[in-house]
């Protein structure tokens, strides 16, 4: 890019924001980038992503596997992904001096396992390449001048809510790229709306289950793997860890789930009822069987003291007294063995273990990955540049786009890969 006056703004200190505004000047290091920040911070999602460790992508790094992690853009991002992708979000932070790993669970995490090695590292780099951040920036108004350029019009100091007529400030740029992130609130997108995006209705994803007045809820802390959670009434289900809270159920298991059913779960007001699969098998009779190896092998043993699929003692007591296969006609807890059940006690097991139920009465935010799906449309967005089809030279990347994840790092990976390809220069 020859032309020295080239400008660009970005329009929200986050992720996409950053990440957008190194590429450009890195890329084309005679264009002036200006990055606008409504509030007084900057990257703060990214600060308390991941616990404060900040989960920033994924080990998986086929585009047709890494898609399936977006119940809303996975198709569209899949395209991007040959492009760029989990493996050089990795190279890059790598090469920036911030080495990284790979959990178990194909979380990737710096090794330092604290954010600010990320968000340091982007501040760092911005002051490197001269790219001026203007934070307490509200951005009130976007409109066209000659020669396609962008006139913006802001507040500055907007936590004074009194702005006037004169405080309203104009410039002036050949690019402008929105990266404001999700927005809770339908009327935080109307602007976008008015330029003429369509705008998907946003709403909560990745939230805790609370599931109020049930005894399970005594349970609290107890963590059960590879346990399987389906919608009743739906095809819809997730599979993973599970953690008992005191206000019900949370995990990754439960966090996936909320994903793949924010719409519907929103529009039944958040009363539902969620089936629990303990075992992670999907095949009833696989575990009748397997409970009948058990019996047929320790007759005489006690039914606690063997405990089926790895389940914790406190789950496994749990859910024989919730299906009355330990208690006597009192209601009081008596000892069984595996030979006194007989196969009517078996078929409860295998019920209680396959199809436990729960009544889901409204839902918990998870603050470290607070999430919504929705945002602008996609079909207004031409996806190969991530230009606006309605709005020319304005651009868009990152959750401010109808793009969502699961949990594992991939929200923060639509971000780098959207802003990477909305900072690429014509």
């Amino acid at each position: 890019m020859k032309n020295s006056q080239f400008r660009v703004a970005i329009i929200g200190a986050g992720a996409a924001g950053f990440f957008a505004a190194i590429a450009i000047k890195e890329n084309y290091p005679q264009s002036q980038v200006i990055i606008f920040e409504k509030t007084n911070r900057v990257l703060s999602k990214v600060a308390v992503s991941g616990g404060g460790r900040c989960n920033l992508t994924n080990g998986c790094s086929d585009p047709q596997e890494l898609s399936k992690a977006y119940p809303r853009g996975g198709k569209e991002l899949k395209r991007l992904f040959y492009q760029f992708n989990t493996t050089d979000t990795i190279e890059w932070f790598e090469k920036k001096g911030v080495p990284l790993v790979t959990q178990q669970d194909n979380c990737v995490f710096p090794s330092s396992q604290d954010s600010r090695s990320i968000t340091d590292l982007l501040q760092k780099e911005c002051r490197r390449l001269a790219i001026s951040i203007k934070t307490e920036c509200d951005v009130k108004k976007l409109s066209h001048i000659e020669d396609n350029k962008i006139e913006l019009s802001y507040h500055q100091n907007s936590r004074t809510n009194q702005p006037t007529t004169e405080a309203i400030k104009t410039e002036q740029f050949h690019k402008v790229i929105v990266t404001t992130g999700g927005s809770p609130k339908r009327r935080g997108l109307d602007w976008l709306e008015k330029l003429g995006h369509k705008i998907i209705e946003p709403v909560p994803s990745l939230f805790t289950f609370n599931i109020p007045k049930d005894p399970i809820r005594d349970l609290m802390g107890v963590v059960v793997h590879n346990v399987i959670l389906s919608l009743q009434g739906t095809k819809l289900k997730s599979q993973g860890t599970v953690l008992i809270t005191h206000w019900g159920m949370s995990g990754p298991a439960v966090l996936k789930l909320s994903s793949y059913a924010a719409r519907l779960l929103n529009e039944k007001q958040y009363d539902f009822t969620i089936q629990v699969n303990w075992t992670g098998q999907q095949n009833n009779q696989v575990v009748i069987n397997y409970l009948k190896e058990i019996a047929k092998n320790n007759p005489s043993k006690q039914l606690l003291s063997i405990k089926p699929y790895n389940l914790t003692q406190r789950v496994w007591e749990f859910l024989l007294v919730k299906q009355g296969i330990t208690l006597n006609k009192a209601g009081d807890e008596i000892e069984r063995r595996w030979a006194q059940i007989g196969k009517k006690g078996l078929n409860q097991i295998a019920e209680v273990l396959t199809n436990d139920q729960y009544n889901v009465k409204g839902k918990a935010s998870f603050k470290e990955e607070f999430v919504t799906c929705g945002g602008v449309c996609l079909k207004s967005i031409n996806m190969a540049t991530m230009q606006s089809k309605v709005f020319p030279n304005l651009y868009f990347a990152g959750e401010v786009l109808d793009i969502d994840a699961i949990t594992g790092g991939f929200n923060l990976q639509a971000a780098w890969t959207t802003a990477h390809i909305a900072a690429k220069l014509k």
